[in-house]
Protein backbone atom coordinates (compact mmCIF):
# COMPACT_ATOMS: atom_id res chain seq x y z
CA UNK A 1 0.00 0.00 0.00
CA UNK A 2 0.80 3.48 -0.61
CA UNK A 3 0.51 6.13 1.64
CA UNK A 4 -1.50 9.58 0.00
CA UNK A 5 -1.43 11.75 3.03
CA UNK A 6 -1.68 11.41 6.68
CA UNK A 7 -3.63 13.64 9.07
CA UNK A 8 -4.21 14.28 12.91
CA UNK A 9 -8.06 13.48 13.95
CA UNK A 10 -10.09 13.82 17.26
CA UNK A 11 -10.80 10.72 19.37
CA UNK A 12 -13.76 8.78 18.93
CA UNK A 13 -15.71 5.35 17.35
CA UNK A 14 -17.08 6.86 14.30
CA UNK A 15 -16.36 5.41 10.87
CA UNK A 16 -16.76 7.72 7.55
CA UNK A 17 -19.49 8.25 5.30
CA UNK A 18 -17.70 8.77 1.36
CA UNK A 19 -19.55 10.46 -1.60
CA UNK A 20 -17.11 11.99 -4.67
CA UNK A 21 -13.96 13.76 -3.37
CA UNK A 22 -15.72 14.56 0.53
CA UNK A 23 -15.42 12.45 3.22
CA UNK A 24 -17.48 12.78 7.06
CA UNK A 25 -17.01 11.76 10.34
CA UNK A 26 -17.45 12.80 13.91
CA UNK A 27 -14.66 13.11 16.54
CA UNK A 28 -14.01 14.64 19.75
CA UNK A 29 -11.98 18.32 19.94
CA UNK A 30 -11.71 19.18 23.57
CA UNK A 31 -15.34 20.15 24.76
CA UNK A 32 -16.70 19.89 21.29
CA UNK A 33 -18.08 16.88 19.64
CA UNK A 34 -17.58 17.74 15.80
CA UNK A 35 -19.05 16.55 12.53
CA UNK A 36 -16.56 17.11 10.09
CA UNK A 37 -16.17 17.48 6.31
CA UNK A 38 -12.67 16.38 4.43
CA UNK A 39 -11.24 15.82 1.04
CA UNK A 40 -10.92 12.19 0.24
CA UNK A 41 -7.60 13.56 -2.30
CA UNK A 42 -5.94 15.44 -0.01
CA UNK A 43 -7.20 14.81 3.61
CA UNK A 44 -8.00 18.93 3.54
CA UNK A 45 -10.36 19.65 5.67
CA UNK A 46 -13.57 21.47 4.43
CA UNK A 47 -15.41 22.22 7.12
CA UNK A 48 -16.93 21.76 10.86
CA UNK A 49 -19.95 21.86 12.48
CA UNK A 50 -19.45 22.32 16.51
CA UNK A 51 -21.64 20.83 19.42
CA UNK A 52 -20.90 21.95 22.66
CA UNK A 53 -20.93 18.63 24.25
CA UNK A 54 -18.48 15.97 25.44
CA UNK A 55 -18.65 11.94 26.51
CA UNK A 56 -16.18 10.10 27.86
CA UNK A 57 -15.94 6.39 29.26
CA UNK A 58 -13.07 4.63 30.99
CA UNK A 59 -12.85 1.61 28.72
CA UNK A 60 -13.25 3.08 25.34
CA UNK A 61 -12.16 6.67 25.96
CA UNK A 62 -14.07 9.62 24.53
CA UNK A 63 -16.12 10.80 21.41
CA UNK A 64 -18.79 10.26 19.47
CA UNK A 65 -19.23 6.81 18.50
CA UNK A 66 -21.48 6.70 15.45
CA UNK A 67 -20.63 7.06 11.62
CA UNK A 68 -22.84 9.92 9.81
CA UNK A 69 -25.26 9.31 7.16
CA UNK A 70 -25.30 10.92 3.87
CA UNK A 71 -28.58 11.90 1.86
CA UNK A 72 -29.99 14.33 -0.55
CA UNK A 73 -27.46 16.41 -0.37
CA UNK A 74 -27.39 16.43 4.11
CA UNK A 75 -25.68 14.56 6.35
CA UNK A 76 -27.26 13.81 9.54
CA UNK A 77 -25.51 12.65 12.41
CA UNK A 78 -26.23 11.43 15.86
CA UNK A 79 -23.77 12.45 18.97
CA UNK A 80 -22.76 10.35 22.19
CA UNK A 81 -25.06 12.43 23.97
CA UNK A 82 -28.07 12.47 22.16
CA UNK A 83 -27.55 15.48 19.41
CA UNK A 84 -29.25 14.83 16.46
CA UNK A 85 -27.74 16.62 13.72
CA UNK A 86 -29.16 17.69 9.79
CA UNK A 87 -26.62 19.49 7.98
CA UNK A 88 -26.00 20.70 4.80
CA UNK A 89 -23.61 18.05 3.48
CA UNK A 90 -21.48 20.91 0.89
CA UNK A 91 -20.99 23.18 4.02
CA UNK A 92 -22.00 22.20 7.29
CA UNK A 93 -24.45 24.77 7.72
CA UNK A 94 -27.43 23.71 10.30
CA UNK A 95 -30.67 22.86 8.65
CA UNK A 96 -31.99 21.52 12.37
CA UNK A 97 -31.05 20.03 15.13
CA UNK A 98 -32.42 17.81 18.02
CA UNK A 99 -31.93 16.62 21.26
CA UNK A 100 -32.88 13.01 21.33
CA UNK A 101 -32.60 13.17 25.61
CA UNK A 102 -35.02 15.85 26.08
CA UNK A 103 -37.31 14.35 23.17
CA UNK A 104 -37.72 11.07 24.78
CA UNK A 105 -36.52 10.83 28.36
CA UNK A 106 -33.48 8.46 27.86
CA UNK A 107 -30.63 7.88 29.58
CA UNK A 108 -27.42 8.02 28.04
CA UNK A 109 -26.14 4.08 28.04
CA UNK A 110 -22.82 3.05 29.57
CA UNK A 111 -20.58 3.80 25.72
CA UNK A 112 -22.72 6.76 24.49
CA UNK A 113 -25.43 6.77 21.98
CA UNK A 114 -23.57 4.67 19.28
CA UNK A 115 -26.42 4.36 16.43
CA UNK A 116 -26.04 5.49 13.22
CA UNK A 117 -28.99 7.57 11.70
CA UNK A 118 -31.31 5.50 8.97
CA UNK A 119 -32.98 7.45 6.56
CA UNK A 120 -36.09 6.05 4.70
CA UNK A 121 -38.00 7.76 2.99
CA UNK A 122 -39.55 11.58 4.56
CA UNK A 123 -37.75 9.90 8.17
CA UNK A 124 -34.73 9.59 9.99
CA UNK A 125 -34.50 7.18 12.90
CA UNK A 126 -31.97 6.64 15.30
CA UNK A 127 -31.98 4.44 18.47
CA UNK A 128 -31.82 5.89 21.57
CA UNK A 129 -30.71 2.82 23.21
CA UNK A 130 -33.30 0.11 22.38
CA UNK A 131 -35.89 2.96 21.82
CA UNK A 132 -36.60 3.49 18.32
CA UNK A 133 -37.09 7.09 17.25
CA UNK A 134 -38.32 8.20 14.38
CA UNK A 135 -38.30 11.93 13.02
CA UNK A 136 -39.91 14.17 10.12
CA UNK A 137 -36.48 14.35 7.52
CA UNK A 138 -37.55 17.89 6.20
CA UNK A 139 -38.25 19.59 9.77
CA UNK A 140 -37.22 17.26 12.30
CA UNK A 141 -40.29 16.96 14.24
CA UNK A 142 -40.25 14.35 16.16
CA UNK A 143 -42.83 11.75 14.15
CA UNK A 144 -43.00 8.83 16.83
CA UNK A 145 -40.77 6.84 19.44
CA UNK A 146 -41.23 3.05 19.95
CA UNK A 147 -41.16 1.11 23.25
CA UNK A 148 -37.93 1.28 25.43
CA UNK A 149 -36.37 -2.52 25.46
CA UNK A 150 -33.37 -2.38 27.57
CA UNK A 151 -29.88 -1.82 26.31
CA UNK A 152 -28.65 -1.66 22.80
CA UNK A 153 -25.76 -0.30 20.98
CA UNK A 154 -27.11 -1.32 17.59
CA UNK A 155 -28.66 0.65 15.15
CA UNK A 156 -31.66 0.75 12.77
CA UNK A 157 -31.66 -1.33 9.80
CA UNK A 158 -34.02 -1.25 6.67
CA UNK A 159 -35.03 -4.90 5.86
CA UNK A 160 -37.41 -6.12 2.67
CA UNK A 161 -38.76 -9.58 3.58
CA UNK A 162 -41.59 -10.83 1.57
CA UNK A 163 -41.89 -7.96 -0.10
CA UNK A 164 -42.27 -5.46 2.95
CA UNK A 165 -39.96 -2.90 4.24
CA UNK A 166 -39.21 -3.01 7.78
CA UNK A 167 -37.00 -1.49 10.30
CA UNK A 168 -35.40 -3.93 12.12
CA UNK A 169 -33.69 -2.96 15.55
CA UNK A 170 -32.11 -5.24 17.81
CA UNK A 171 -32.44 -4.71 21.75
CA UNK A 172 -31.86 -6.51 25.23
CA UNK A 173 -34.33 -8.78 24.79
CA UNK A 174 -34.32 -9.65 20.97
CA UNK A 175 -34.96 -8.35 17.30
CA UNK A 176 -38.01 -6.42 16.57
CA UNK A 177 -39.03 -5.57 13.38
CA UNK A 178 -42.04 -2.64 12.50
CA UNK A 179 -43.29 -0.63 9.95
CA UNK A 180 -41.49 2.49 8.71
CA UNK A 181 -44.59 4.78 9.17
CA UNK A 182 -45.60 4.84 12.20
CA UNK A 183 -43.90 1.96 14.44
CA UNK A 184 -46.11 -0.59 14.33
CA UNK A 185 -44.70 -3.55 15.22
CA UNK A 186 -44.64 -6.37 12.60
CA UNK A 187 -42.81 -9.44 14.04
CA UNK A 188 -40.28 -10.19 16.66
CA UNK A 189 -38.12 -13.19 18.17
CA UNK A 190 -36.12 -13.01 21.95
CA UNK A 191 -32.98 -13.70 22.66
CA UNK A 192 -31.86 -11.60 25.72
CA UNK A 193 -28.49 -9.04 25.69
CA UNK A 194 -27.09 -6.40 24.52
CA UNK A 195 -26.56 -6.13 21.21
CA UNK A 196 -24.26 -4.18 19.28
CA UNK A 197 -23.34 -5.62 15.72
CA UNK A 198 -25.63 -4.84 12.61
CA UNK A 199 -27.72 -8.32 11.74
CA UNK A 200 -27.06 -9.48 8.41
CA UNK A 201 -29.60 -11.00 5.22
CA UNK A 202 -28.31 -14.32 3.96
CA UNK A 203 -29.37 -15.85 0.51
CA UNK A 204 -33.09 -17.64 0.86
CA UNK A 205 -34.29 -14.25 2.86
CA UNK A 206 -32.83 -15.81 6.59
CA UNK A 207 -31.38 -12.75 8.89
CA UNK A 208 -27.81 -13.90 11.19
CA UNK A 209 -28.57 -12.31 14.10
CA UNK A 210 -25.66 -11.36 16.95
CA UNK A 211 -26.09 -10.26 21.11
CA UNK A 212 -23.70 -9.83 23.99
CA UNK A 213 -23.21 -9.74 27.56
CA UNK A 214 -21.53 -7.52 29.91
CA UNK A 215 -18.40 -9.72 29.64
CA UNK A 216 -18.47 -9.96 26.10
CA UNK A 217 -20.24 -11.72 22.75
CA UNK A 218 -22.59 -14.76 23.53
CA UNK A 219 -23.08 -15.93 20.18
CA UNK A 220 -24.53 -16.29 16.46
CA UNK A 221 -27.76 -17.03 15.09
CA UNK A 222 -29.65 -17.70 12.48
CA UNK A 223 -33.36 -17.03 12.21
CA UNK A 224 -35.99 -17.66 9.07
CA UNK A 225 -38.87 -14.55 9.17
CA UNK A 226 -42.17 -15.16 6.85
CA UNK A 227 -44.99 -13.78 6.43
CA UNK A 228 -48.69 -16.12 6.72
CA UNK A 229 -52.07 -16.57 6.92
CA UNK A 230 -51.40 -16.42 10.30
CA UNK A 231 -49.20 -13.21 10.50
CA UNK A 232 -45.48 -12.98 10.73
CA UNK A 233 -43.46 -15.62 12.48
CA UNK A 234 -39.38 -15.82 13.30
CA UNK A 235 -38.35 -19.16 13.88
CA UNK A 236 -34.33 -20.30 14.97
CA UNK A 237 -32.53 -21.94 12.62
CA UNK A 238 -29.69 -22.51 14.36
CA UNK A 239 -27.32 -20.90 17.61
CA UNK A 240 -23.42 -21.40 17.23
CA UNK A 241 -20.79 -20.75 19.56
CA UNK A 242 -17.95 -20.58 16.63
CA UNK A 243 -18.64 -17.07 15.88
CA UNK A 244 -19.16 -14.55 18.63
CA UNK A 245 -18.56 -10.83 17.08
CA UNK A 246 -18.56 -8.22 20.11
CA UNK A 247 -18.33 -5.08 19.11
CA UNK A 248 -16.70 -6.39 15.33
CA UNK A 249 -18.32 -6.70 12.00
CA UNK A 250 -18.98 -9.65 10.44
CA UNK A 251 -19.80 -10.05 6.82
CA UNK A 252 -21.00 -13.17 4.67
CA UNK A 253 -19.59 -14.07 1.80
CA UNK A 254 -20.28 -17.26 -0.55
CA UNK A 255 -22.11 -19.66 2.04
CA UNK A 256 -20.36 -18.15 4.93
CA UNK A 257 -19.83 -15.94 8.05
CA UNK A 258 -16.49 -14.31 8.42
CA UNK A 259 -15.63 -12.34 11.61
CA UNK A 260 -14.08 -11.71 14.68
CA UNK A 261 -14.63 -14.74 17.63
CA UNK A 262 -13.12 -12.40 20.76
CA UNK A 263 -10.27 -11.03 19.12
CA UNK A 264 -9.39 -14.38 16.79
CA UNK A 265 -10.87 -14.34 13.69
CA UNK A 266 -12.57 -17.17 12.80
CA UNK A 267 -15.25 -18.59 10.08
CA UNK A 268 -18.44 -20.77 10.22
CA UNK A 269 -21.00 -22.08 7.47
CA UNK A 270 -24.23 -20.55 7.42
CA UNK A 271 -25.94 -23.38 6.56
CA UNK A 272 -25.90 -25.04 9.98
CA UNK A 273 -23.38 -22.85 11.71
CA UNK A 274 -20.40 -24.70 12.35
CA UNK A 275 -17.07 -23.54 12.37
CA UNK A 276 -14.39 -24.14 9.64
CA UNK A 277 -11.48 -22.79 11.08
CA UNK A 278 -10.38 -19.90 13.84
CA UNK A 279 -6.79 -17.59 13.47
CA UNK A 280 -4.99 -14.50 13.35
CA UNK A 281 -5.20 -12.35 16.53
CA UNK A 282 -5.95 -9.12 15.68
CA UNK A 283 -7.74 -7.46 19.09
CA UNK A 284 -10.63 -6.04 18.72
CA UNK A 285 -9.65 -4.95 15.01
CA UNK A 286 -12.49 -4.43 12.42
CA UNK A 287 -13.38 -6.01 8.42
CA UNK A 288 -14.26 -5.20 5.10
CA UNK A 289 -14.92 -8.15 2.76
CA UNK A 290 -13.21 -7.64 -0.66
CA UNK A 291 -16.21 -10.03 -2.46
CA UNK A 292 -13.95 -9.90 -5.72
CA UNK A 293 -10.90 -11.50 -4.51
CA UNK A 294 -12.08 -13.85 -1.98
CA UNK A 295 -10.35 -10.93 0.52
CA UNK A 296 -10.76 -9.60 3.44
CA UNK A 297 -9.23 -6.19 4.63
CA UNK A 298 -8.80 -6.20 8.09
CA UNK A 299 -8.03 -3.74 10.54
CA UNK A 300 -6.21 -4.69 13.59
CA UNK A 301 -7.18 -2.92 16.99
CA UNK A 302 -3.18 -1.68 16.83
CA UNK A 303 -3.32 -0.35 13.23
CA UNK A 304 -2.32 -2.74 11.59
CA UNK A 305 -3.47 -3.84 8.21
CA UNK A 306 -4.20 -7.28 6.84
CA UNK A 307 -5.32 -9.07 3.66
CA UNK A 308 -6.92 -12.97 5.06
CA UNK A 309 -8.24 -15.10 2.53
CA UNK A 310 -12.08 -15.20 2.92
CA UNK A 311 -12.48 -19.11 2.18
CA UNK A 312 -13.63 -22.02 4.23
CA UNK A 313 -10.71 -24.05 4.00
CA UNK A 314 -8.18 -22.61 6.10
CA UNK A 315 -7.13 -19.16 7.69
CA UNK A 316 -4.45 -17.86 5.30
CA UNK A 317 -2.97 -14.72 6.40
CA UNK A 318 -1.31 -12.76 2.81
CA UNK A 319 0.00 -9.74 3.77
CA UNK A 320 0.50 -7.42 7.13
CA UNK A 321 1.24 -3.71 7.14
CA UNK A 322 1.60 -1.09 9.80
CA UNK A 323 -0.52 1.77 8.75
CA UNK A 324 -1.36 3.87 12.16
CA UNK A 325 -0.37 3.82 15.66
CA UNK A 326 -2.43 3.90 18.92
CA UNK A 327 -5.27 1.62 19.65
CA UNK A 328 -8.37 1.83 17.03
CA UNK A 329 -11.77 0.64 17.12
CA UNK A 330 -12.93 2.25 13.83
CA UNK A 331 -14.51 0.93 11.07
CA UNK A 332 -12.20 1.31 7.74
CA UNK A 333 -14.17 2.50 4.88
CA UNK A 334 -12.94 1.34 0.70
CA UNK A 335 -13.33 3.90 -1.54
CA UNK A 336 -12.29 2.61 -4.88
CA UNK A 337 -8.75 1.74 -4.55
CA UNK A 338 -8.37 4.28 -1.09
Amino acid sequence: PVELWRRPIGPGWSSFAVRGDLVYTQEQRGDDEVVSCYRLSTGEPVWRHRDAARFWEAGSGAGPRATPTLSHGRVYTFGATGILNALDARDGAVVWSRNVVSDTGAKVPGWGFASSPLVVGEVVFVAAASQLVAYDLASGNPRWNGPVRGGSFSSPHLLTIDGVAQVLLMGRDGATSVVPADGTRLWGHPWPGLPIVQPAVVAGGDLLISTAGNMGALGMRRIAVAHGPGGWAAEERWTSMGLKPYFNDFVVHKGHAFGFDGSILACIDIADGTRKWKGGRYGNGQLVLLADQDLLLVLSEEGELALVGATPDQFTELARFPAIEGKTWNHPVLVGDV
